[in-house]
């Protein structure tokens, strides 16, 4: 599952979270088209209810459609908690079963968590750390240069909490760590980082703005906490229908040129502009069922 689960889910534009202990909801979630789908045991589900969601999550996850598991990742709780290590011992089980691509490991603040994990986790197991507080951003390029992480995710919230901080809607002060997501990234060969969930899942406008931003600032991917964001999401982080028709002329320039440098409407195409082109095209074969992004 490793080369699928890591192609979809490197592409993947929304990323919906569902609470362990619904398993009816499972399969809902997966029916949305999101790209990726987080099944959490941690925020989402009861301290006293963590143990039995965990033991009950196993049959859950084997009547989930076959198709779909490269697209689902269980979030452990934190390390240090008392139910991490069981949480990935378990979540190792599903990898080596087939039944789920990885972890999101929340308040991800050492590269030496990443490295336990990776080796509890098995080489087919894909990564996904949440940078949820100062010590996790400290760590930020340590953390993405860690085995078998393939996304970093932003939890602005619990970030903004772990700093005393009190953002305004538009979260200005937040425009400099969501860079360092982004450079870090980039600098380990990282797909594009996952932004935070915008809580009030009935604030379409809240919402728009928020992915906008996301995309402006270099995030290709946002956290969704109700099936409704999941289509707005996908749509808004896609190319739209001009980007993929220029992204179209620039391979096909490319491809008459033999290669190299070549002028397109009097702009040079080089290395850079060709991997755009590449992105946006990829996208564009990516999207699922809900996702409307290149008829926009």
């Amino acid at each position: 599952m490793s080369g699928p689960a890591n192609a979809t889910l490197a592409l993947a534009r929304a990323f919906l979270f569902v609470p362990a202990d619904r398993p009816e909801r499972h399969a809902r979630a997966l029916a949305t088209g999101a790209g990726g789908v987080i099944i959490d045991l941690e925020d989402a589900v009861a301290p006293a209810r963590k143990a039995e969601s965990r033991d009950a999550l196993g049959a859950s996850l084997a009547a989930l459609p076959v198709e779909g598991r490269g697209r689902l990742l269980v979030r452990v709780n934190a390390s240090g908690t008392p139910w991490h290590d069981d949480d990935c011992a378990r979540a190792a089980g599903w990898i080596a079963e087939g039944l789920i691509a990885g972890i999101v490991l929340p308040k991800a603040e050492h590269a030496d968590e990443l490295h336990r994990l990776a080796a509890t986790a098995g080489p087919k197991a894909v990564l996904v750390p949440l940078i949820e507080s100062a010590a996790g951003l400290a760590a930020l390029d340590a953390i993405a240069g860690a085995p078998q992480v393939l996304r970093l995710a932003f939890g602005h919230l619990d970030f903004q909490a772990d700093l005393g901080m009190a953002c305004d809607a538009d979260e200005a002060e937040l425009v400099p760590v969501r860079l360092a997501l982004v450079l870090a990234a980039r600098r380990a060969g990282l797909a594009t980082p996952i932004d935070g969930v915008s809580p009030d899942w009935r604030d379409a406008q809240r919402l728009a703005a928020d992915t906008a931003r996301a995309r402006r600032g270099g995030f290709g991917a946002k956290l969704c906490i109700h099936p409704e964001q999941v289509a707005p999401v996908q749509a808004a982080l896609g190319p739209t229908a001009d980007e993929v028709a220029w992204a179209h002329r620039v391979t096909e320039a490319v491809r008459a040129a033999g290669g190299g440098v070549v002028s397109l409407d009097g702009r040079m195409v080089d290395g850079p502009v060709v991997r755009l082109a590449e992105r946006w095209l990829a996208l564009a074969a990516s999207h699922g069922p809900g996702d409307s992004s290149v008829t926009h």
